[in-house]
């Protein structure tokens, strides 16, 4: 074997040995994300135990970044607020501090968004890439068009079209003050009611039992509901006008 081949050969093991590191590294990560969504409960329990009143900056972190960014649309939100709700009936954390940091993580997060597609404009629709979920992004806009500001409301209870609806928004160019109008009423409603429902029912002994099956609901149902009504959009813009 010539020197050449000696010097292809290695170079070749050693980027098959990079990606093999990147793959097993993907993977560990998304194993990690699973486990933190569907044992939540205990991740910020634990989180809780360890670091007590910096429990409030990570879910400030994670709900500010889920609706603020639109390459973080599978960041827990519905659980998250719920087993929240029930740490805070257990005693662990505040409930007012603990709804007040996530409603502004939720108001901020959406303006941030809102302001990001607002500048992008119809440069979005030539986006290319694993980071950017274009059918999660279509989806969002064809909701939008179909509810308009309400989408907004809405989507505060869909995954994934909950991260999209502001960045939409801001791409069509809705009025900021309709558009903060929204925001307000949606964060109060979204952080409010699964709080305050994790706070009076999180801690009643059949829930703690099917904790993880109420989590999968939570991000099951909402998401069935959401494609559903993205199908329903897309049936009614491809029937022939009569």
């Amino acid at each position: 074997m010539s020197l050449n081949s000696v010097l292809v050969h290695g170079k070749t093991r050693r980027v098959g040995g990079v990606i093999r590191v990147a793959i097993m590294t993907a993977m560990e990560l998304i194993a990690w994300l699973m486990d933190f969504v569907l044992h939540i409960d205990r991740h910020i329990g634990a989180f809780v135990s360890d670091h007590g009143a910096w429990v409030y900056a990570l879910l400030f972190a994670i709900v500010f970044v889920e609706t603020g960014l639109v390459i973080m649309p599978f960041l827990p939100g519905d659980s998250l607020l719920f087993v929240t709700g029930a740490l805070c009936g257990a005693g662990h954390m505040s409930l007012p501090v603990a709804l007040v940091v996530l409603f502004v993580a939720a108001v901020t997060g959406d303006q941030l968004n809102y302001h990001i597609g607002h500048r992008v404009g119809d440069q979005v629709w030539h986006w290319q890439g694993r980071w950017f979920n274009r059918q999660a992004f279509e989806q969002a806009h064809r909701f939008y068009q179909r509810h308009g500001g309400m989408t907004i409301i809405l989507a505060r209870f869909m995954p994934f079209i909950r991260t999209f609806a502001p960045f939409v928004a801001g791409v069509a160019r809705m009025d900021w003050a309709t558009f903060t109008f929204y925001n307000f009423i949606g964060a109060l409603i979204w952080v409010g009611g699964l709080g305050l429902a994790g706070y009076w029912f999180g801690n009643l002994e059949w829930v703690q039992r099917h904790l993880s099956k109420i989590i999968w609901a939570l991000i099951i149902i909402p998401g069935v509901i959401a494609i559903f009504g993205a199908w329903r959009a897309r049936q009614s813009d491809t029937k022939p006008s009569a």
